[in-house]
This record gives structure tokens, sequence and C-alpha cells, in this order.
């Protein structure tokens, strides 16, 4: 029997390794960027058409390579940031595992310009597979000129599995965003489709917060500034009343890398307890500096997770730093929050003595003794006790100018109009449900009983109705008195051109959007001007974590997202009126058994089994 093992080719190993380092086109960007940070680069240029499928471009003004050294580079484990296994446990760089150029050179076109300042003429290589193709001198600008073309071209599956254009670009731009936010001095521009997306100069780290979020940002954040032996805590929280109600933009950064920890997450959860409303996340850009050789960041693929040595002490810093910023820049109540300025103390109190009230006191005062001119109101009542019919004299008769019929009388009353369902005045409904636990809404039924989930029914009722609005006729809005201006970032921004018509059908109006707010002066009939934003933050939300691939998918989920928010909640009372429009409407729906998530509605108990429960 002939030996069955054999050593892989290199560019199937390649190919095998891109699988771990280049997920998708967002993953070269990220190696590609940091590659130029680590060369010293000062300017860094990207460009992306289709959103990478097509062309991944990045231009730098590092350092440069030498011919050989730019050879070398496409091998694999080749790299100039460590050289033995104690390197690991000390890293200041991004790159270190010598397999990001290799990957990308085994499953895309790729073209390498790069000159080093003390050289007059730089060199020019081109890959396809892992395949050098050419190397020959080139006149280029100083730095590195890299550019990666039609990823996976030879991995047909692989490209099958990429998603559409703007969930591609959207992963880019959170990759790109989060470089640039480690960095922020240094300058970095976008440019997707001939369109420049973001230009950032050289900044600090507030103005590159406000250059990617907004203008609207600065007056959000709070600084935080710690420094002990373990840890170097600096950046900005954002003040509890702007939380909203996702985690976007929530920013942790070790040593310049960005990096996910829900521990740590959680720290600064705590630290806002009671400050925050339900449901509602703070947002955060924080930067630690730790020792290099207390934290080990090479236990995950993408080396966004680290382990701490001392996790447990870099918890409790990280939560009283937090909330002493809160504290000190008067966001949240201090402990003695209801002192009385008055009654502190001057210091030049601290000597003297303290001196004996001085009581005056009226000895000559009688308090049974009648002054003259003055009435006093016990003795006079058992005076004129015997006339008390006199006090109602006068009130037999009545005055005719004065006198008043009661019975014409007519009461003000002020109608309550207000209905979850904008019912109006309807007919008295028999009372056949109950409400439970202020969740359930219970109704009989022939042989049994029925438990309807509130919150589930009502938003299957709303998602029908969204999409026949969407889809077949356009629902009625109502409109603002004054207009409503809402802030938001560029993502979220472009996501929400992308669903504006759709929007506009359910009774949204926009009168404007700017690059970063909208301008709304009319909104859907079943909800309230003061819930606009928290449901537009919530859909905006869902379409990050959910991009649709069609536009009935985007329907889908537009209206799987605003049901989810306008319907009545768990814990809300409601009368009988809307209890029976809850369970009629219901069972007036194509699929009134589950929700659009497909969870249960409804529940039903049979007789024979509350029986058995007494036997």
């Amino acid at each position: 029997m002939s030996d069955v093992i054999h050593l892989l080719p290199d560019h199937v190993a390649n190919q095998i390794a891109a699988g771990e380092v280049v997920q998708r086109p967002a993953s070269v960007v990220k190696e590609l960027l940091e590659n130029s940070i680590d060369a010293g680069a000062q300017n860094i240029q990207l460009y992306i058409k289709e959103a990478g499928k097509i062309l991944i471009k990045v231009v730098d003004d590092g350092v440069g390579m030498s011919i050989t050294d730019a050879r070398l580079s496409f091998e694999r484990h080749a790299t100039s940031k460590i050289t033995s296994a104690e390197d690991l446990f000390r890293l200041n760089t991004k790159g270190f595992r010598g397999e990001a150029l290799a990957s990308i050179a085994a499953i895309a076109h790729v073209e390498l310009k790069t000159r080093r300042e003390t050289e007059e003429v730089g060199t020019c290589i081109k890959i396809e597979g892992s395949h050098i193709t050419s190397q020959e001198p080139s006149s280029t600008a100083k730095g590195t000129s890299i550019s990666v073309k039609n990823l996976f071209y030879n991995i047909p599956a692989r490209r099958n599995f990429l998603k559409s254009d703007t969930v591609e670009m959207r992963h880019i731009i959170d990759e790109f965003q989060r470089v640039a936010l480690a960095h922020p001095k240094i300058a970095f521009s976008l440019i997707h489709n001939a369109s420049e997306l973001f230009q950032l100069p050289g900044s600090n780290y507030r103005q590159r917060i406000t250059n990617i979020l907004g203008g609207k940002t600065n007056e959000k954040l709070v600084p935080v500034n710690e420094e002990t032996e373990i840890i170097k805590i600096s950046g900005f929280v954002g003040k509890p009343e702007f939380a909203k109600r996702t985690r976007g933009e929530q920013f942790f950064f070790v040593n310049d890398r960005y990096i996910k920890s829900p521990y740590l997450n959680h720290a600064v959860t705590a630290a806002f307890e009671g400050l925050l409303k339900d449901k509602a996340y703070p947002s955060y850009f924080l930067y630690l500096t730790v020792d290099p050789g207390s934290i080990d960041i090479n236990i995950h693929p993408t080396k966004t997770e680290i382990k701490f040595d001392d996790d447990h002490a870099l918890y409790a810093i990280l939560r009283s730093s937090i909330k002493h910023s809160l504290g000190q820049f008067n966001v949240a109540p201090v402990l003695d929050f209801e002192r009385d300025p008055n009654l502190d103390t001057p210091y030049d109190y601290e000597n003297r003595a303290a001196s004996n009230p001085k009581v005056e006191v009226d000895r000559n005062f009688n308090p049974f003794k009648q002054e003259s001119g003055s009435r006093n109101f016990s003795s006079g009542f058992k005076k004129e006790s015997g006339n008390w019919e006199s006090l109602y004299t006068g009130l037999e008769g009545g005055n005719t100018e004065t006198d008043v019929d009661i019975r014409q009388i007519e009461f003000e009353s002020e109608e309550v109009t207000g209905n979850l369902f904008q019912a109006g005045r309807t007919e008295e409904v028999q009372n056949t449900t109950f409400q439970l636990n202020k969740r359930f809404i219970i109704s009989t039924l022939k042989n049994g009983m029925l438990v309807i989930d509130q919150h589930r029914a009502h938003t299957r009722i709303l998602y029908e109705e969204l999409l026949k609005s969407i889809t077949v006729s356009a629902a009625v809005s109502q409109q603002l008195l004054f207009p409503l201006i809402l802030q938001f970032s560029q993502n979220e921004i472009a996501l929400l051109k992308g669903i504006k018509d759709s929007l506009e059908q359910t009774g949204f109006i926009f009168s404007e959007i700017k690059s970063d707010s909208v301008e709304i002066t009319g909104i859907p009939t079943t909800i309230s001007e003061s819930e606009v934003e928290m449901l537009l933050e919530q859909l905006l939300a869902d379409f990050e974590n959910e991009v649709p691939e069609n536009n009935f998918s985007q329907t889908d989920l537009l209206a799987k997202s605003l049901a989810k928010s306008m319907a009545v909640k768990s814990g809300n009372l409601l009368n009988t009126t809307e209890q029976q429009h809850i369970v009629n409407g219901l069972f007036a729906c194509k699929e009134p058994t589950l929700t659009p998530s497909n969870k249960p509605v409804f529940i039903t108990l049979p007789v024979e089994e509350l029986e058995k429960k007494f036997m």
C-alpha cells in the first residue's frame, strides 16, 4: 500500500490560510490598512469599487520596501514584526503572523508598487493566484500602493457566499472607522466608486470621533481620564440622555487596536447604572494602554479578542473612572445631591464659640383676654348659639338678580378620546376577555380557554397592515406642527436613504435629509412624536444586523421592525375594548398563529386538561 500523506503545494496552503484571514472584502481592507500604519504612513487613501469585489486599493506614504522585501512579503510566514516566539508577548504592531499578503495573493490579482525614500526607482510586482507574473522597476511615489482585484476569482464558491454590495460596503466602512478611530493623527480618506465617503484630516481623538459620527456628537461626549500602574484610560463616554437603543457606538481600543470585550462592556454598563432608560445602551470610545506583556492578542484569528492577565482589576478601575467622570461633569448626581448649601459652615467660624440664642417672651400675653375691636370665635359662637338660624337669613327666597337654577347648570367634562386603536366612540363591547399579569389576554372558547400574548398578537396585526401599506396603498400620515429634526451618523443616513421610499409608504414624510440629520414633517397615525426617534433607531439597528438582499426582503424586514417597535408592550394595561380589538384583529390576519419571526402568538387550554388539574 502506498503512502497517503503528502505535503500540500504552496498555492493550496495559501488558499486554505486565506479562508481564515480573508472572510470578505472588509478583511482585506483591515489587513492592508494595518500594514500601512505599521509602515509609518501619515496619509492613507482607500479606494473601493463595487464594494471591494472588483478593486481594493490602499495608497500610503510609509517607508516603502526594497526589491527583495517586496518579493519576500508575499511568502508565507514572512514578516518584519517579530523575530522570535518571545516577541508575541510584547507586540506593538498590528500584523505579525506574516500570512496576510500571501493569503490575499492566493485568491486575487494583486499589484504592488513600492519605493523607499532613499531609492530613485521603485519596484512593481504583479501576482495572480500566488504566481508572480512580473516584477520590474517602476517610477512611483515614496511609500506603497497595493491593488487587490477580482477577489475570490479562483474560488467561485467563496465568491457566491458574499452578500450584496450594500452589506459588504457596510462591513468595509466599519473596519475603516475602527482603524481611523484608533489612529487620529493619521489622515485617512475613503473613496467608493469615485465618490468620496470620508475625508479625515490628522487630528486628536475628539475631533476624529466628531468627523466620523457628525458635528453634533461633540456635545454628547464626556471625557474619561485615569492612569494607574496597571492601565491608562482615556477617551469619552456619551451622556446618558443621548443613549441609543442600539450598541453601534461602542468602541474599545487596547494599545491602539480595536477589540471586543463583553466583560469590559459590562463594566461600562455598570458605571451607568440608574442613569439609562430601559433597553438603552451608552456610547463610549475608550482607549486603554497596558503593558504589552500583560495581554495575549493571538487568541483569535481576526485579533479582535484579547486575554488580560488581571481582568478583574481592569473591570474595577474602568467602572470607577467612568462613574467619577460622570459625577465630575455633573452628568450623574453626587451622593449628597440633597445638601442645602445654606447650611454650610464658613471656614472662619471654625474657632468661634457658639452663642446662645435669645428668646423673648411676652409675659403679659393672655389668650383668654378679649381685646376691644376683636372677636373671639369661641365666645362669640356661644353667645350667638341661640340665633344660629340668622346665619341662613336671606337664603330661602334668594336674590332675584343672582338666583341660579341648578338644574340648568352644565358642567364641562373632558371626554377621553385617546385610544390605542383609534376606535373612537364605539358601542359597549361584551366583556368576554380579561387581562392577566398585564401581558396575556384571556378569552373563552367553546371547549376551553384561549391565552394570547398581547405584544406578539399586536405585532402580527401591525405587520400585515404595514405590508399592505408599503406594497398596495400608502398609509395615512399625520402632519407635525413643528418639523422634527433628528441626528444620525453618516452610515445611518446612507441606510435611511435606501429605505426612504418604503418608510414614506408607512406614513413618514421626510422634508430634508442632510449628511448628519433628517427633518420629518409627517409621521404615521399609530405612533406619537416622542416615539419617532426610538423607532427609527431600532429600525436602523435591525437593518445593520440583517441587511436584506432584495426589495422583497427589505419590505419584509421594514414591516417586521416597525411592527415590533409600534406594538403594545407587555406590561401595558388594556381596557376591554382594546383587548377585544386585539382578539378580533388577530383572527382577521392571514397567519394568526405565528409572529413575523415565527413565534407562537397564542395557546389553547382544552377543558379536558383543566379537569385533569383537579383530579
